[in-house]
């Protein structure tokens, strides 16, 4: 019996059956870049993301995280992870739709923003397992510094099959790759690593030392650094050798995180594990630097789904639930936090997108991409992955109480925001980088200037903000000073960055809120600040899913 006093009223119903796909910003980017070819399966994967089934599956995962099993019933080591089901589920949709390492073997254009576009709608089901997933894709360029590895592994890699459990990788129909770089005592200093890797005589090397962080430890294979006696080192580590012994890796302890708790995250020793090298002698950091920069990218869009994500859970709830004698989405001043946080989502998203069809035309050969997607990813990085938590908070906040609350799904939002901030290098490396990218390689900046100066003169503030980064980078001469203005610099290369991008790319509203708040001084910093005189009905209005079952 239900008594009157718990009558239901006044909640905003469930969010389910909607597409992730349908999104303006994202679907604009695919028809801009010459890849309406993948629009269908886009489409077709963010409608699956949308369904309470897969909704069901990533609270499942993450309420049910990983368990290591260092040992049989006997005794016997085995080292093992177990994942609820729910997890193979969603890896198995992943792998098959090609989110892993699949664009580096299609050759049709722009396969890589095709599969950017997919891990931007697939993730906003459940981020965590994007992780092994993205390290997978990173890991063929780095692989391929290599050949003959590269011809044995990068074709099961790249296979559309989920093929979990612990056998030869060679034996297998698909595999998945981690990265086994971080030491206790060095941290993103992989120079300061002990680890170290001796010649066996047979081509092969033996490792031996500790990791502090090892990404999902499941995975078939692993890119680890270690010391050589030419320097640091890069290697490819199996799981399991080819005559089926486990390789000599123990998992000491998962690690237990904050957030990405559907992920396996865990400390490694290495005892006499049997490794091959990858890349040159003693220059492993370069050859892993590949690696990293394709993670990178994929911190970019997983912080851009997240933004989008908690945006749609903010309209959907303002746009059902009633206070002071109507919708909160049509009472002014939550109109103007909504429009901003829409602002903020789709700059996010259209600079994601930018960098992926970067990564296309540099594979292509294209030297000026290249060096675009070299400076303007360090910078995105950095502000694009520092603006989602402060997203996360604000999105939750419209929600009021029910958002705290763990069935939303807003907490788990909010605490897997910062990891992407903090993974392949918190704030400070991702700044250290820009100012590196601009030491090192000249050709970077006459990219990124030829980029943002593509709207130039179609919006005062826009202009008189990259003026602004041209007078900054007088500054750095100055080395004492130039590492005080990392954080700023790439604050604002990403900023205009991004505005250009909207100015030539999305609606003239959004990017008029964008310029006059983000680039023209009138913002508060807090979201719902935005200058009086924008258009906050266009920027809703376009922010709004259209399918059925969205808001």
């Amino acid at each position: 019996m239900t008594t009157v006093t718990h009558e239901v009223l006044n909640q905003a119903p469930p969010l389910t059956d909607f597409s992730t796909a349908d999104e303006p910003a994202l679907l604009e980017a695919l028809r801009r870049e010459g890849c309406a070819w993948g629009e269908a399966e886009v489409s077709a994967l963010g409608a699956l993301a949308g369904t309470q089934a897969v909704q069901d599956q990533a609270r499942w995962a993450e309420e049910q995280p990983p368990r290591l099993h260092t040992h049989d019933r006997y005794g016997h080591r085995i080292d093992e992870v177990a994942f609820h089901p729910a997890w193979h589920q969603l890896m198995t949709v992943a792998v098959e739709h090609g989110l892993h390492a699949a664009p580096w073997s299609d050759d049709r254009p722009g396969a890589h923003l095709v599969r950017a576009a997919k891990f931007y709608v697939w993730s906003q089901a459940e981020p965590g397992h994007g992780c092994p997933i993205s390290m997978t894709y990173a890991a063929v360029p780095a692989l391929r510094a290599t050949p003959d590895l590269a011809a044995q592994y990068e074709p099961l890699l790249a296979a559309r099959t989920y093929d979990f459990g612990l056998r030869p990788p060679l034996t297998k129909a698909g595999l998945i790759a981690g990265m086994s770089m971080t030491e206790k005592q060095g941290g993103s200093d992989v120079r300061a690593n002990t680890t170290r890797a001796v010649p066996a005589g047979d081509g092969t090397y033996r490792i031996t030392g500790h990791k502090w962080f090892t990404s999902a430890p499941m995975s078939d294979v692993f890119l680890a650094l270690a010391r050589t006696a030419e320097g640091i080192g890069c290697f490819l580590v199996p799981r399991v050798l080819p005559d089926g012994t486990l390789n000599g890796m123990r998992l000491m302890r998962l690690k237990d995180k904050l957030g990405n708790r559907s992920n396996a995250s865990s400390e490694i020793e290495y005892d006499e594990a049997v490794a091959w090298p990858v890349g040159e002698p003693g220059r492993g950091v370069r050859t892993i630097v590949e690696m990293v920069n394709m993670t990178r990218l994929d911190c970019v869009l997983g912080s851009a789904a997240g933004m989008r994500a908690g945006l749609r859970q903010a309209l959907h709830h303002t746009a059902h639930r009633r206070a002071f004698g109507r919708e909160l989405d049509q009472q002014p001043l939550m109109r103007a936090v909504l429009a901003d946080l829409a602002v903020e989502s789709e700059a996010a998203t259209v600079l994601a997108m930018r960098l992926a069809a970067a990564v296309d035309r540099a594979q292509a050969g294209d030297a000026g991409e290249a060096a675009l997607r070299r400076l303007a990813l360090a910078a995105g990085k950095y502000w694009v992955c520092k603006r989602g938590s402060t997203h996360a908070a604000e999105a939750l906040e419209c929600l009021g109480g029910n958002g705290y609350v763990e069935e939303s799904g807003m907490p788990r939002l909010y605490r897997e925001a910062p990891l992407l901030s903090i993974w392949e290098g918190s704030g400070n490396v991702a700044a250290l980088d820009v100012l590196r990218a601009l030491g090192k390689e000249p050709a970077c900046l006459d990219a990124f200037f030829a980029e943002v100066d593509a709207a130039a003169g179609a919006d005062r503030r826009l202009d008189a903000a990259v003026a602004s980064v041209r007078g900054m980078l007088g500054a750095l001469a100055v080395p004492e000073r130039a590492q005080l203005m990392a954080r700023s610099l790439a604050e604002r290369m990403a900023l205009v960055l991004q505005g250009s991008l909207l100015v030539r790319h999305s609606h003239p509203a959004v990017a008029d809120a964008f310029c006059a708040s983000r680039l023209g001084g009138e913002w508060g910093h807090a979201f719902g600040t935005l200058p009086t005189g924008v258009d906050l009905g266009a920027i809703l209005e376009r922010a709004r899913p259209k399918a059925a079952g969205g808001v």
